[in-house]
């Protein structure tokens, strides 16, 4: 189950109490405090993990509760620090406050790490209380108990390329044939309820990620069909590959199919909008259907400079298309880091 969205609760470990003792040895009369320090608890740590794709096993474990610290011993012997909960979560997660919403961390990179909670502090033994005045304390600290904090966690996929268009597009074939990704295909709608992940090798021996988006209808802003929920997985990609169904058994045209989607984007995002398009004539399987891409390539052009035409089934066009992609994920890669430094 693709599972994109999760509410968690996590307390830290508490602090372990400090020791209330004195030295009891044979020839050693009048012994002075040895009560050791209280361990800390121990911290819930979020780690990134790039072979996670869903919050699934989150939703099933509500609660993560770090180990407490021991309480100190006598010997001024410190207590066991409580032991680390390392939670981990798909690279891209964004860990965020539950009633505010506010951004904590988003965690991008495989092993990245973010201490959500600090465990609580050890409390003190009654040695670190003994004075010139007072050489006998019985004081002592019990240590910091920690509380429950209520958190939200959300994925967003971290693909360069996000396959986008109306459902029955070609979407998942398309992606199925670039990567060994194996998404569910069939000729009807919404076949593709997740995303779905392509890692895509090319014959240089570069690689990139694209992301099958499930089909967006008309509507979709308003909640329509799958509604427009998937489209966060598209934030973050760096371009996106438009695909229009040309196949001679679609009787709609491909123009109002692209106007369709563009018009769910740019209600759902300005930036996502604006964001750079290949468009691509797809299910060009059959004589009927080149002639429909000859007699649409030059209005599509129009809309866009970069425009293709391929056949997932025999794989017609798409090794061209997808050195295209490399070509402009090169070009947009360098542009950001000319604009960063």
């Amino acid at each position: 189950m693709f599972i994109d969205e999760v509410n968690i609760s996590i307390q830290a470990g508490d602090g372990g109490s400090g020791c209330c003792s004195f030295r009891r040895e044979k020839f050693v009369p009048l012994g002075g405090p040895d009560g050791g320090d209280g361990g800390n608890g121990g911290d819930i740590i979020f780690e990134a993990d790039a072979h996670l794709s869903t919050l699934t096993d989150l939703k099933n474990n509500r609660l993560y509760k770090a180990e407490n610290g021991c309480s100190g011993k006598s010997k001024t012997m410190t207590g066991r620090r409580g032991k680390h909960l390392v939670v981990k979560v798909p690279a891209g997660t964004l860990v965020r406050d539950e009633a505010t919403r506010d951004l904590l961390v988003d965690l991008t990179e495989n092993n990245m790490q973010f201490v959500a909670a600090h465990g609580g502090k050890g409390g003190r033994g009654n040695t670190r209380f003994k004075t010139s005045r007072n050489r006998a304390p019985r004081q002592f600290d019990t240590g910091v108990e920690t509380e429950e904090k209520k958190l939200f966690l959300e994925l967003k996929l971290l693909a360069d390329v996000a396959v986008i268009g109306l459902p029955n597009a070609g979407k998942s074939t398309f992606i199925s044939k670039i990567s060994h990704a194996r998404p569910k295909i069939a000729d009807y709608p919404f076949t593709t309820l997740i995303p779905n992940l392509g890692v895509v090798q090319l014959d240089d021996f570069s690689t990139f990620v694209a992301a099958d988006i499930p089909g967006v209808i008309e509507g979709a802003h308003k909640g329509k069909g799958l509604g427009i929920r998937f489209l966060k997985h598209t934030e973050r990609s760096r371009l996106l590959v438009h695909l229009l169904d040309f196949s001679v058994s679609n009787l709609r045209d491909p123009l109002d199919d692209y106007r369709i989607v563009q018009n769910e984007l740019e209600q759902f995002s300005k930036s996502l909008y604006e964001r750079p398009q290949i468009l691509v004539a797809s299910k060009i399987d059959h004589p009927e259907a080149v002639e429909k891409f000859q007699e649409y390539e030059s209005r599509l052009k129009e809309i866009s400079p970069e425009v293709f035409s391929i056949s997932s089934m025999t794989g017609e066009g798409v090794p061209k298309l997808l050195w295209k992609i490399k070509e402009m994920l090169d070009r947009l890669k360098s542009e950001e880091l000319a604009s960063s430094s």
